[in-house]
């Protein structure tokens, strides 16, 4: 990847994977299963997700709103 200058830069990262630990090396950046290291943790996470593994602790409040997207961000 080129940056400013014509430097090139090297977008190869380190992955751990939060479902098997697995450290992948030199993952080019665009790295189909990111943040997990394949396609079956990344399935695995899913189903932790969808059978409520995974649980928001207490309710959300005013002060957790990260400025994400709300519908005045929408553009027509």
């Amino acid at each position: 990847m080129r940056g400013p200058a014509g430097l090139v830069y090297d977008t190869r990262v380190h992955i751990r994977c939060p479902i098997c630990q697995r450290e992948i090396r030199d993952a080019p950046d665009d790295y189909p299963w990111r943040p997990f290291c394949s396609k079956r943790c990344k399935t695995i996470d899913l189903g932790n997700w969808l059978g409520e593994a995974y649980r928001i602790t207490r309710p959300i409040g005013p002060d957790d709103d990260d400025g994400g997207m709300n519908g005045s961000d929408v553009k027509n």
